[in-house]
């Protein structure tokens, strides 16, 4: 008799698991012409210390150069660029008229805003992070040039990297507008995503599909909100493309139904999304769609979506609304830039309500406590590269990095890896040209390694230890090695000390915002409402908050025990939730059909209401977490 297979632990699994995909040859070749030709030309002008600050600026934007499109990196790198720029005049700063106890108290509380900040989104956590390293960096790193000339250097070292991305072509560019390449593979992506829902409607994966597509709309919709296109568009291929993509949303609706109802269906269903794929990639015009059976409500609504999506393909964005809706679908028009490719705008007052809430106040502050107490200890040690000791604490204290224990691991194992790498090549390598290849090599590198947290921290050590040497600092491979260990400890400690109030805010936090967005997204459907573009809109939202909220209780409960018990109880409350989406979505449908629910629509969303009542008093989200229990007032 065969044994089982032994299971790893949660926290050990993740620290092995590594994202998978095609190499990324144009983020490649933009990080090998990005910090390793800066610092050649400094070196070329006797003047290193302007390439490292500038290459430095590169590297950490490469951290962030990510797929999408064009128009979207303008705000991914562009935003914590600006925001390490002000880390580093600040650092400087402190460095340069603070004692070691008032530098100290300085970068806590830089730690507890940025850490308060990173709350709000990845772009914002990139900015945090960005914040307290070039912060740490400015105070510690002896460099001869003023504050200021150190922030405008950084900031050239990051616009010079994403002047590379908004302007360098990709192989996708090779078949169309190349200034619409990440747009035109995000909105393909939907259509493919679609079509596979649909392939799987009655199996097993049906729900993973669901969700693939769910990702697959977030990732399009941040492709199209970027500068341009978020009012009026400004050129034809634009319209074509926002239309291209609202043309999406019914279709989306119309298959996650279909998925809800689980009976399968036959193979030429998704015939239509996969061909109207074909058509966003090539340009040309879908021609005929292969119509499925008006036999169920979901059939129906979606054969009246494939209808308007081939009217909006083959008119090149100018189309009629579909039956219902209260205007056209172009994205181009006023009442859809308020209600299609951006859910709702991010006001002042949410903003601070993140940051302020549970999830900001626990990040802001576990991030303080690691930041000072390394910086403390690091110079009280007396060492002269003390910087490293908090900016390795920056990176590893980062929730949405993974678990606390596998980043501590990554971390651990990448630093010794990278620095007996470069203990290596600095043996033989001549200095300075050498090390400059070894740079450029190294940013060529970063956009394959940022897939595991221990390569990505093997190649940034041996770019930075290369940037260190370059800049007249000694070989520091072995010191290097010593602070990344003391600061996993000192992260390890703060991260499992106790706090005041419940711990897991920010999956609590995200877990509240998902359920507000479902209610929402309820309460619209059933209230009669004719806006179809409003309702699309909600439903975007309340799935997008959900991902969001389930990417966090997945890392979360990949903790030790001792951290994962804060938020047991919590995947149960969303799989409710994602139910409750999923019915609310199939009851949207069958009213467009029938102006009318069937008693198992009904029945099923108060026993799902109910249900999340239960599971959110098991899991303990209480006080500012709470949610109004069943607004609808819906009984079985």
């Amino acid at each position: 008799m065969s044994r089982p297979a032994l299971a790893l632990p949660p926290w050990l699994a993740h620290a092995l698991r590594a994202q998978r995909g095609p190499v990324p040859w144009s983020a490649v070749v933009r990080g090998a012409l990005a910090a390793g030709p800066l610092l050649l030309v400094a070196v070329l002008v006797d003047r290193p210390s302007i390439g490292v600050v500038a290459a430095l600026g590169a590297m950490l934007a490469g951290t962030n150069d990510r797929p999408g499109s064009r128009r979207a990196s303008i705000k991914r790198l562009g935003v914590p660029a600006l925001a390490g720029a002000a880390g580093l005049f600040l650092g400087a700063y402190l460095g340069d008229h603070a004692g070691a106890v008032l530098l100290t108290l300085g970068l806590t509380g830089l730690g507890l805003v940025g850490g308060a900040v990173s709350a709000v989104g990845p772009v914002a956590s990139g900015a945090g992070t960005q914040l307290l390293v070039a912060a740490v960096v400015g105070a510690g790193m002896p460099l001869p040039e003023a504050g200021w000339q150190r922030a405008l250097l950084f900031l050239a070292g990051a616009l010079w990297l994403l002047a590379l991305r908004l302007v360098l072509p990709t192989p996708q560019a090779l078949v169309s507008d190349f200034r619409f390449d990440g747009e035109r593979e995000a909105v393909a992506s939907v259509y493919e995503a679609v079509a596979a829902l649909l392939a799987a409607v009655g199996g097993e994966a049906a729900m993973a599909r669901r969700a693939a597509l769910t990702a697959a709309l977030d990732h399009a919709q941040d492709a199209l909100a970027g500068p341009r296109l978020r009012r009026y568009a400004s050129s034809a291929a634009e319209r074509r493309l926002r239309a291209q993509y609202a043309a999406a949303l019914p279709l989306a609706e119309a298959a996650t139904a279909l998925a809800w109802s689980g009976d399968a269906l036959p193979a030429r269903a998704a015939d239509g999304p996969r061909r109207l794929a074909v058509a966003v990639r090539t340009g040309e015009a879908c021609g005929p769609l292969p119509a499925p059976a008006r036999s169920v409500p979901g059939l129906r609504a979606l054969d009246d979506a494939l209808l308007h999506a081939a009217e909006a393909f083959d008119r090149g964005g100018r189309k009629s609304a579909p039956k219902g809706s209260s205007g056209p679908i172009d994205l181009g028009a006023q009442q859809t830039a308020r209600h299609g490719l951006h859910l709702r705008p991010v006001r002042a007052k949410a903003l601070l309500r993140t940051v302020t809430g549970a999830g900001g106040r626990e990040y802001g502050l576990r991030v303080a406590l690691s930041l000072g107490a390394s910086a403390a200890v690091a110079q009280a040690l007396h060492h002269v590269h003390w910087y490293w000791l908090p900016a390795t604490a920056v990176f590893l204290v980062k929730p949405d990095l993974g678990p606390l224990v596998s980043r501590v691991l990554c971390r651990a194992a990448g630093t010794v890896l990278g620095a007996v790498v470069f203990a290596g090549f600095a043996a033989v390598l001549p200095a300075p040209e050498g090390l400059v290849v070894l740079v450029a090599v190294s940013g060529a590198l970063i956009p394959v390694a940022i897939r595991h947290f221990a390569a990505q921290t093997a190649v940034i050590t041996v770019l930075v230890l290369s940037l260190v040497m370059v800049g007249g600092e000694p070989q520091a491979s072995w010191s290097r090695i010593g602070e990344t260990l003391l600061a996993c400890a000192i992260v390890l400690l703060v991260g499992h000390l106790p706090a005041p109030g419940q711990r897991g805010g920010n999956v609590r936090a995200r877990l509240g915002r998902a359920t507000d967005a479902a209610h929402a997204y309820l309460a619209q459907v059933l209230s009669g409402a004719d806006d179809r573009a409003a309702r699309w809109a909600l439903r975007r939202e309340a799935y997008r908050t959900l991902a969001e909220a389930r990417a966090a209780i997945d890392r979360a409960s990949a903790e030790l025990p001792t951290l994962a018990r804060h938020t047991e109880g919590t995947d149960a409350v969303a799989a409710t939730l994602e139910r409750l989406v999923d019915t609310t979505t199939a009851c949207a449908v069958h009213l467009d059909d029938t102006g009318q629910l069937t008693p198992q629509h009904t029945e099923r969303l108060a026993t799902l209401l109910d249900e999340l009542v239960e599971r959110r008093e098991r899991a303990g989200l209480t006080s500012e977490d709470d949610r109004p229990a069943n607004p609808l007032n819906l009984t079985a």
